[in-house]
């Protein structure tokens, strides 16, 4: 999608600072960090949120967390907190599908 901030991120447009890349997701540290450690992982193809997840693109997500148990393990990050926003009024201000990685401090709930 031409004019999704995400899109062009994974087209090298805009630059990230990567954690992570494969044929299917990209992984990098959110520019404006709610925890110690914030990074989001997003599919490369262009689904608009969960509420977008479907039965042929659903394989994306389960391979996304499997990256995500990969990521924190490799960063020796035990306690964390994904998070997904859908919708305007949840707080999804890009509309691309994205899960927040979070850590590095207490996460209160409820949460917002």
């Amino acid at each position: 999608m031409s004019d999704c901030l995400f899109c062009k991120i994974i087209a090298g447009e805009i630059p990230s600072k990567k954690v992570y890349e494969d044929d299917q997701c990209y992984a990098f540290y959110d520019i404006d960090p709610q925890a110690p450690v914030h990074f989001l992982v997003i599919p490369k193809a262009h689904i608009g949120s969960c509420g977008a997840i479907t039965e042929e693109n659903s394989v994306v997500v389960g391979h996304i967390f499997q990256v995500i148990s990969k990521l924190t393990h490799e960063m020796g990050i035990t306690d964390f907190r994904v998070v997904s926003n859908c919708g305007e009024q949840a707080g999804q201000s890009v509309y691309h599908l994205h899960f927040h990685v979070l850590s590095g401090r207490d996460m209160t709930w409820p949460p917002g």
